[in-house]
């Protein structure tokens, strides 16, 4: 059977499966349940600075975008940082890990940008036994106006300044969650590496705004007819950390620096494509918050199986193994061709992929032949786009089948090439005709 323990900048926990920090971490009393429902580690809800605790609205504090089965595909929130008091949260924290001492506990803090806030917190949390810290950079509402959060995570200056504050002051890893709400994701992470960080984790929530009352014209959550943008996550985010995450991992100047993936871990087949892109373990939070915490013995079942099946023994199989294969666009083969092909035993005719080719791709797909209903490509027209793959109902109804070498392609009319060819070498590209003479 797989072996999913982790150990992440040295922090030990018994799957690669860390609750992140938000609601579902606010208490022990959340914390221990999802402990024994078999989470391998918890990032607790942000600790503020000593003083009175932050304070939240008391009504709706998350927007919603579904998908047409009503499944929850996007959750934004306008909840703040805990709301608890410092000293209750630390003295949980603390009993915690007594409790638990196999699992992760890291600790996520927000302060202002002084260095005398970070200097008097540390040692109040690593009192505490926590095994790490947590950077707050990326919180997109509320605590961004009081110049925390995304306001320090979208400056790169700043997040290597308090990462050096952090690691001057405290024994414990530390790990800057980045903001997605910025340009180039590499420059953050590559500050908070000068900075001495132990790992980055990322993405943090996206600033957004789900819909709005047609009824009161007030943006969603509303509170007392009034909206405020927030932050977005859920499945809907994935395909954008998935991108920053593999922005990190194949950068020159980050390459190595450990990652924790977020956003959108709804799945194992989630997690495992984090983890492949670089990321040492992975984070949840609205999976929890809409399927409740026992969602990870799923996750930990299906990662175990596919592992199993592939022959990976470990997650060092894995971690990273897609990471050579990310590339940009002007190094993708040109010479590469592909057509689609439609299995008729399993098409049933609903013309989907006939449609979207005629109304807004290459007009490839017949919709009549002989007069009878039939949808076929043509290889004469055919780009090898896979609209028709996305859009078909049926799943492998429709495949895409690489071309062979020495294939006749009736598109263009010419034999395909063996041989590697990309844009930079391009007889099209005036660039390269430029290095050419």
């Amino acid at each position: 059977m797989a072996d999913l323990r982790n150990n992440f900048v040295g922090i030990k926990s018994p799957n690669p499966f860390w609750l992140a920090s938000a609601p579902p971490t606010d208490k022990a009393y959340n914390v221990e349940r999802a402990f024994k429902a078999g989470w391998g580690g918890v990032v607790w809800k942000t600790l503020g600075e000593e003083g009175p605790p932050v304070v939240n609205v008391n009504g709706p504090r998350y927007g919603a975008i579904w998908g047409a089965d009503r499944r929850l595909l996007g959750l934004n929130n306008i909840e703040l940082i805990t709301d608890r008091d410092l000293y209750t949260n630390l003295r949980e924290m603390k009993q915690v890990k007594m409790n638990w001492p196999d699992r992760a506990l890291i600790a996520s803090i927000m302060v202002p940008c002084e260095e005398n806030a970070w200097k008097a917190i540390l040692p109040l949390v690593e009192e505490t036994g926590a095994d790490g810290i947590e950077l707050n950079f990326g919180c997109p509402h509320g605590m961004s106006e009081r110049g925390m959060g995304s306001a320090v995570g979208q400056v790169p200056e700043y997040i290597e300044m308090v990462v050096r504050w952090c690691k001057q002051y405290t024994r414990m890893p530390v790990i800057t969650k980045l903001t997605p709400n910025i340009t180039d994701i590499r420059k953050p992470a590559r500050a908070a590496k000068n900075g001495g960080t132990d790992a980055v984790s990322l993405i943090n929530t996206i600033n957004s705004i789900t819909s709005v009352n047609l009824d009161t014209f007030s943006p969603e959550p509303s509170i007392d007819g009034k909206g405020s943008h927030g932050g977005y996550c859920g499945p809907a985010v994935k395909p954008i950390a998935l991108n920053m995450v593999a922005e990190i991992a194949r950068d020159p100047e980050t390459y190595g620096l450990p990652i924790s993936g977020i956003g959108g871990v709804t799945t194992w087949r989630d997690a495992a494509e984090f983890l492949v892109l670089g990321a040492g373990n992975v984070q949840v939070c609205t999976a929890a918050m809409t399927y409740g915490f026992k969602i990870v013995q799923e996750m930990i079942t299906g990662l175990s199986s596919w592992m199993d099946a592939k022959g990976h023994r470990g997650l060092d199989d894995i971690c990273g193994r897609a990471v050579p294969n990310v590339s940009d666009w002007q190094y993708l083969n040109l010479n590469y061709v592909a057509k689609a092909r439609i299995d008729q035993d399993a098409c049933i005719k609903c013309g989907r992929c006939h449609i979207a080719c005629e109304d807004t791709s290459h007009q490839a797909i017949t919709q009549y032949v002989n007069g009878v209903r039939h949808f076929e490509v043509m290889e004469d027209e055919c780009v090898g786009c896979n609209l028709c793959v996305n859009v078909c109902p049926v799943q492998d109804c429709i495949t895409m089948v690489g071309l062979e070498p020495g294939t006749l392609d009736e598109r263009t009319g010419k034999v395909v090439e063996a041989n590697y060819a990309n844009w930079t070498t391009h007889p099209n590209n005036p660039m390269a005709r430029q290095a050419a003479e």
